[in-house]
């Protein structure tokens, strides 16, 4: 078993396809289905269902991709370690985004700088809802992401805090007032957005021991603004995720009480994360080191370390 097998049984699992990993991996397909072939005659497992041209993980096949993940992602450590005695010529950064704060705002003001500095170094974003993200990090498929804090899981550090906020389509009952509460939200119809913060907004509810009525759930938040828009439906989203300018077909409104929502950088385990998942926290951090009380701090302690 080598890391060249290991490398080409990850990429067949994301792209679902011989023919895809091949063309990623710019190499035969043929080369591609020896390594598989090979590899599951070694390991005396079967990692892929294939029928009708579709090929799909099997049950072992999903347990070793988890393991075969973390192994490259700890020999791309090794070798970007050693490329930083080099003045990180080259490498990988992969990264987990979420929704628009992360994807829109906070990914567009570091990454510039972060090529500028590091133009070896080649960067992948994933982009999914929050819970996918941290999926992600635990799967080690990406060395660093965006999340929700707290995490308790992993090394994480703050970048952003906002507030939730409600949107109301502007005919609303509810549109002159100055705050609305979680219970104004629950005797409509309610638009719940699977990007961004939908666990939190999830929590939010079954805290307070509320049910909204929830009529329609969307995957992206431009889905979730025209619903609103339309008259359909009420939400909540986070402020920071909002376009910069407000549509007038909806009003933005104050939670009573306020909720506040932090958003950090997180990674499976910071004594592992490698030059490039580091330098990157470190750019991120100082870039928004006034947008969160703690995250100065926290750019401290990566400059001491």
């Amino acid at each position: 078993m080598t890391l060249t097998q290991l490398e080409i049984f990850a990429v067949v699992a994301e792209r679902k396809g011989f023919t895809l990993a091949a063309a990623q991996l710019k190499i035969s397909q043929s080369g591609v289905s020896h390594a598989i072939r090979v590899l599951e005659q070694e390991l005396g497992v079967e990692l892929f269902h294939r029928y009708q041209g579709i090929i799909e993980l099997t049950d072992i096949g999903e347990s070793l991709l988890r393991k075969a993940q973390a192994i490259l992602g700890l020999a791309e450590t090794m070798q970007q370690e050693a490329s930083d005695v080099r003045g990180m010529k080259w490498g990988t950064l992969r990264i987990g985004s979420f929704g628009p704060t992360s994807s829109l705002r906070l990914l567009p003001a570091v990454l510039a700088d972060y090529r500028k500095l590091y133009p070896g170094i080649e960067i992948h974003v994933d982009e999914g809802p929050d819970r996918q993200v941290v999926q992600w990090l635990m799967d080690r498929r990406v060395d660093v992401g965006f999340v929700t804090l707290p995490e308790d899981q992993f090394d994480t550090y703050p970048i952003l805090e906002d507030q939730m906020v409600a949107l109301l389509p502007t005919d609303h009952p509810l549109a002159l007032e100055d705050t609305v509460t979680l219970k104004d939200l629950c005797v409509g119809p309610f638009v719940l957005t699977e990007a961004g913060s939908a666990e939190l907004v999830s929590r939010l509810f079954l805290s307070a021991k509320l049910q909204p009525n929830i009529r329609y759930r969307t995957s992206q938040l431009l889905s979730t603004l025209a619903t609103v828009a339309c008259g359909d439906a009420v939400t909540i989203v986070a402020e920071s995720s909002l376009p910069l300018t407000i549509e007038a077909r909806y009003v933005k409104k104050a939670l009573n009480p306020k909720v506040k929502r932090r958003v950090g950088l997180a990674v499976f385990d910071e004594r592992q994360s490698s030059p490039a998942t580091k330098a990157f926290i470190t750019l991120m951090t100082k870039k928004f080191r006034v947008a969160s009380p703690t995250s100065s701090l926290i750019s401290r302690v990566l400059v001491n370390e």
